[in-house]
């Protein structure tokens, strides 16, 4: 099974692409995590339509064929890390490969959201894009960790 992370938005702090790099490397052969960035759309006197519409486009064309879609969302399902677990086991049960996708700078577009087959949300805080990937991959290993009873997790 793999877990994509689709991102809108290129360049990140380095401190963000060591921490993506360190998580990553963690996963067991049979679960890989792989980052796909996708170009912002410049904000230059554009409609939030015109951004919404380009960044989904791209957006869509960055997620591999079948996936489950899993959109980050500010109003999405609030999730503990034993809930996300769960969520991953049921994933991997199902065999389904997941797309979790953040938006850019204004959220995703709402169709978008709509489509996708679930949305959750990582914080009720406002948190820069970077962080997020950080939080994510860190979760999803986190997960994991308490799916195979390795002692990164405490409760």
């Amino acid at each position: 099974m793999r877990l994509w992370v689709v991102a809108v938005g290129q360049r990140v702090p380095d401190w963000a692409q060591t921490a993506w790099d360190d998580y990553a490397k963690r996963f067991p052969s049979e679960l890989k995590v792989e980052l796909k960035a996708v170009k912002t759309e410049p904000r230059s006197s554009k409609t939030l339509d015109t951004i919404y519409a380009a960044e989904r486009e791209r957006i869509e064309a960055a997620i591999p064929r079948g996936c489950r879609i899993v959109a980050l969302d500010e109003r999405g399902t609030n999730l503990t890390t034993v809930a996300l677990a769960a969520k991953l086991k049921h994933w991997q049960l199902e065999a389904d490969d997941v797309a979790l996708v953040i938006g850019g700078p204004d959220g995703l577009c709402p169709e978008f959201k709509k489509q996708a087959h679930e949305r959750i949300r990582i914080s009720d805080l406002t948190l820069p894009h970077a962080m997020v990937r950080v939080l994510l991959v860190e979760q999803l290993y986190r997960a994991w960790s308490i799916n195979a009873n390795h002692p990164y997790h405490r409760e």
